[in-house]
């Protein structure tokens, strides 16, 4: 029993200890040093994914997104991006039992002098689904969260490939 409290206070000295000097993984804090001061964004002007991209690069406050291209010293060139939903396994009955849905953009970054910062990267994403027919809007809606995570999963991945890109000397 005496053992058993003395880890527990040893435990929670030891957190106490790490959350107070400030330690924090590599990225954890969602702010990039982004190798450009202004960047475009060749989204649709409705694209969710655009707005969420944007919406990250804003929060950062150190890059400023451009609306016209020729202001800008990066410019993100989408070169595709689509979602698709792949049946993955089927029950006993020839019924869809799970489905896969993917996520892929095709993008690709060139400085003000159009030279390529980063060649056309492809980054594709997958979740499986299972599927109940008995509960087909309760699964359509799950798709979407599934679609929203996805979303936002890509834009850190995209953020932390353009902090990544070392600018031309």
């Amino acid at each position: 029993m005496k053992t058993t409290v003395v880890r527990a206070v040893a435990g929670l000295l030891f957190a106490a200890t790490l959350a107070g000097c400030g330690f924090q993984l590599r990225g954890s804090s969602g702010q990039y040093n982004m190798p450009f001061q202004s960047i475009y964004l060749a989204f649709p002007e409705t694209s969710p994914l655009g707005t969420e991209l944007k919406r990250n690069l804003r929060a950062g406050d150190t890059v400023r997104i451009e609306n016209d291209a020729s202001k800008a010293q990066a410019l993100f060139d989408v070169l595709g991006e689509s979602r698709g939903k792949s049946i993955l396994s089927l029950n006993s009955l020839g019924r869809v039992r799970e489905y896969s849905l993917s996520y892929t953009l095709v993008f690709r970054v060139r400085d003000a002098n159009n030279k390529e910062l980063l060649a056309p990267t492809e980054i594709t994403l997958r979740r499986n689904i299972a599927f109940d027919e008995s509960q087909v809007l309760a699964k359509e809606s799950e798709e979407a969260l599934l679609y929203r995570d996805m979303q936002s999963d890509l834009v850190q991945q995209i953020l932390r490939r353009l902090a990544a890109i070392k600018p031309a000397a």
